[in-house]
């Protein structure tokens, strides 16, 4: 396994989006691995294979305590949303922002598992929340699209000087 690098906004390939998995093959299954083990590493509860550099519908999570609990879903599908639910995101390409997002409180997604098996989850609170949010990822958007311009620019520049700084 291995700890990949986490592309970081404003990088302009966290806009690229996702292509659909074709087969769930072994060397998917090391994708979703290497994955897990950079989310537990960052730490994080959620990551989109887009954050890696890896252009595929692909995101994981795992909102437990003991970090035991890794839900994969592979070419997720929202298929029905409800109720609304503002709460505080924070992303590990957006690092050290938290701002509130609207989100839909309930949803119901299909995809595949690890295996390759097609399944349909229902989630709400939390999880749906961080479905949400990875879902977005594959589509191109981060979390601060979600935020006024004029919120977007402040981001934006202060990770762009912090990306300076560090260089």
């Amino acid at each position: 396994m291995a700890i990949l690098k986490i592309l970081q906004y404003p990088d302009p390939r966290l806009q690229k989006i996702a292509q659909p998995v074709k087969q769930v093959t072994d060397s998917t299954r090391k994708l979703i691995r290497d994955m897990a083990e950079t989310m537990y590493a960052a730490p994080g509860v959620g990551l989109a294979a887009t954050q890696v550099d890896v252009h595929q519908q692909i995101i994981i999570a795992d909102i437990s305590e003991k970090h035991n609990q890794l839900l994969v879903l592979i070419n997720p599908k929202l298929l029905a949303q409800s109720g609304d639910e503002e709460s505080e995101e924070g992303c590990l390409s957006v690092p050290g922002i938290y701002e509130k997002v609207q989100r839909a409180e309930k949803i119901t997604v299909s995809a595949l598992n690890e295996r390759g098996v097609e399944f349909t989850l229902e989630a709400d609170g939390f999880l749906a929340v961080c479905i949400q949010h990875e879902i977005d990822h594959l589509y191109g958007k981060v979390f601060v699209d979600h935020l006024s311009q004029l919120k977007q620019g402040r981001i934006r520049a202060k990770l762009i000087k912090r990306q300076r700084e560090n260089m």
